[in-house]
């Protein structure tokens, strides 16, 4: 579960400039990490000590937490059965892998990582709470984002290459 929490975190949709492409590298080694069936977390030494700004902690602590309780307060414990298996760890972190990556690759000052990264998070809640249908709700939003991403991205790439 220690990869739920911190799969969660560094993918939040903050806007904090190019340090969320640090919190993205971060969330996509421990994707792998669980694609291939790591039962405990492998940071960079360099990544462990890496604290959030007062400003992000603040803005976490007050509109995330704030929607992660409500989520909590109207979870079941719906499809539990699925989220337990290895199988499901390797596909939850290929699904996090995605969109973390979409996140990522998403072109600069859009705003279009923050479906996916949402995605990611929502996900993890579900997994977190043993909920399928809140981690289902979570790959919806990802995959949403992805597509934004895909089409969005590529339009606002071909008329940035129009001016130059």
């Amino acid at each position: 579960m220690i990869f739920v929490l911190l799969l969660a975190v560094p993918a939040l949709p903050l806007p904090t400039g190019g340090v969320t492409h640090v919190f993205e590298l971060i969330a996509m080694l421990l994707a792998l990490e669980l694609i291939v069936g790591r039962r405990t977390v492998w940071l960079p030494e360099r990544w462990r000590g890496r604290e959030l700004s007062a400003v992000t902690q603040k803005r976490f602590s007050e509109v995330l937490l704030r929607r992660l309780r409500w989520l909590e307060r109207h979870s079941r414990p719906r499809g539990a059965f699925l989220l337990g298996h290895r199988l499901s760890g390797v596909g939850y972190g290929a699904v996090v892998l995605v969109l973390t990556v979409t996140a990522f690759l998403a072109p600069p000052f859009t705003g279009l990582d923050t479906l996916p990264s949402l995605g990611v998070v929502v996900l993890s809640a579900g997994v977190l709470l043993d909920d399928a249908l809140i981690a289902l709700a979570g790959a919806v939003i990802g995959a949403a984002g992805v597509i934004l991403v895909l089409v969005l991205g590529r339009a606002a790439l071909s008329e940035a290459s129009r001016l130059f």
